[in-house]
């Protein structure tokens, strides 16, 4: 039996739950005995939690005990055959990766940095604030940020509308 991905996700994603957490991404790399399960998890921000200290993400408890015990079922289960492997469970980071329509949803308001399978308006590389996530479309108003305008003066807005199908890669822009 290969290996699956899919499975060793499911897994993960239903110990996450359990925790009250999500599943952000799973990856296998390497290979032979050089191979590493990456699981990447956080805390979904309900209304309740903005502000409180939920809002900010896993803690390394968290990463530790998912950690224990999805490492318990993947060997009980033996859903990751072929030898040694190191499992690595973390937070996403500042610069998360955006893949699903929730988590579009969930960063409106926030500055992300997009690529495009396809071009549009001529460009396939994208970097401004996420205005909307609306019927599969991402709206970003990619005006330049290090204009400064004058007093009184906002900035008209420079919209991109980008269907979800059509983005290769999609991460958050680290605001400091």
């Amino acid at each position: 039996m290969g290996f699956e991905l899919a499975r060793v996700q499911e897994i993960a994603e239903r110990v996450a739950a359990s925790m009250g957490l999500e599943v952000v991404e799973v990856e296998m790399r390497g290979a032979g005995n050089a191979r590493m399960l990456r699981i990447y998890i956080d805390r979904p921000v309900s209304g309740d939690a903005k502000g409180s200290e939920d809002a900010f993400g896993v803690t390394h408890e968290d990463c530790a005990q998912m950690s224990r015990e999805v490492s318990t079922i993947l060997d009980v289960e033996d859903a990751v055959p072929g030898g040694s492997y190191v499992l690595e469970v973390s937070s996403p980071g500042l610069d998360r990766k955006l893949s699903k329509a929730g988590d579009f949803e969930r960063f409106v308001g926030s500055r992300v940095k997009v690529a495009t399978r396809n071009p549009v308006n001529g460009s396939k590389h994208f970097s401004g604030k996420l205005e909307s996530f609306i019927e599969g479309r991402i709206t970003l108003d990619v005006a330049p940020v290090s204009k400064k305008p004058k007093r009184g003066e906002t900035p008209p807005p420079q919209i991109v509308e980008i269907e979800l199908g059509n983005v290769e890669k999609a991460n958050l822009i680290p605001e400091i």
